[in-house]
């Protein structure tokens, strides 16, 4: 089985649960509380763990509690933490999170320890548990830091995706270092400068961003699945999303990336990557929570053998 190392952000959610957001100037009770591990990259780095892929985590947290307790968390997923550095006199990053009761989500970052993950902190071979074979990236650490990883892997041939998240326009050099590029609607809306709605509007939205030169692109649409886009190939289609209750979105889409990595470097073929990928996104909708709602493996082959067999 190949490696997976991810790169990127490590937060404490602190979650609100309520009935609808606030309004500006309007004070609301909670209906329920919780400290939870998150951040985008640690999110992703368990996700693709709990499937049963070899990941270790590159990030950086502050030397307090929460911190402590996001390495605890990730051990215990089954992620390597050696590269993760302890900032000095820096907060661990903090997202602080809204649920409605639709199931839908905002959230504010404190960037903390994630902001001081510099190029130079990653740009040693040391810094590595083993050679990745695969490296996920995603916006939640510093610009700079990225376009330094995607330079530094794409030289070493790895095979690179790329969650850009939160979105931001990318220099027209950095699409071609990217293998695959996995999205949602409104960060393929800012990447591309168009409305991203219809059928239409998402493929050709895929097409602008093979063209700007990544190898493949996969956008994710909610309830509504998915389309994929392989420019050497000349592949492209829409999957169509399990239907599960939904009960908490947070997590999801890093769910989706995640296990897609692990099904990947099993050598599974594209369509039954992105099934498993899929399934593994909607268990975590299910459920309350970042990663406590992330699947272990058995749940999602159990998910995906159920809805076989209701064919």
């Amino acid at each position: 089985m190949r490696s997976i190392a991810v790169i990127g952000s490590l937060n404490m959610d602190i979650v609100n649960w309520v009935e609808k957001a606030p309004l500006p100037g309007e004070t609301i009770r909670a209906l329920a509380t919780a400290y939870v591990p998150g951040g985008k990259g640690a999110n992703q780095a368990v996700a693709a763990a709990r499937a049963g892929a070899m990941v270790e985590m590159i990030g950086g947290v502050g030397q307090d509690d929460y911190g402590e307790a996001l390495l605890e968390n990730l051990r215990a997923s089954g992620v390597r933490t050696e590269g993760v550095l302890l900032e000095p006199g820096v907060s661990t990053g903090i997202a602080f999170i809204t649920v409605d009761a639709l199931g839908e989500n905002s959230i504010i970052l404190a960037a903390g320890a994630n902001g001081k993950l510099t190029p130079e902190k990653i740009g040693t071979e040391d810094r590595f548990a083993f050679r990745p074979d695969m490296v996920v990236l995603q916006n939640e650490i510093p610009y700079p830091t990225v376009a330094y990883a995607l330079t530094y892997f794409a030289a070493m041939e790895k095979y690179i995706i790329y969650n850009p998240a939160p979105a931001l326009k990318l220099p027209e050099d950095d699409y071609r270092k990217i293998n695959l590029l996995i999205l949602n609607e409104t960060e393929a809306a800012v990447l591309t400068g168009g409305a991203v709605g219809s059928a239409e509007e998402v493929r050709n939205a895929a097409e602008i961003l093979v063209e700007c030169g990544c190898r493949e692109v996969i956008i994710t649409l909610g309830g509504r699945g998915l389309f994929y886009r392989n420019r050497e190939r000349n592949m492209m289609f829409f999957l169509n999303a399990f239907k599960v209750p939904v009960i908490d979105t947070t997590a999801a889409g890093d769910t989706f990336v995640g296990a897609y990595a692990a099904a990947l470097a099993e050598g599974l073929p594209v369509r039954e990557v992105l099934r498993f990928a899929s399934a593994a996104a909607a268990l975590t909708v299910t459920r309350k929570g970042a990663q406590t709602s992330i699947p272990e493996r058995a749940d999602i082959d159990l998910f995906l053998r159920d809805r076989q067999c209701r064919k």
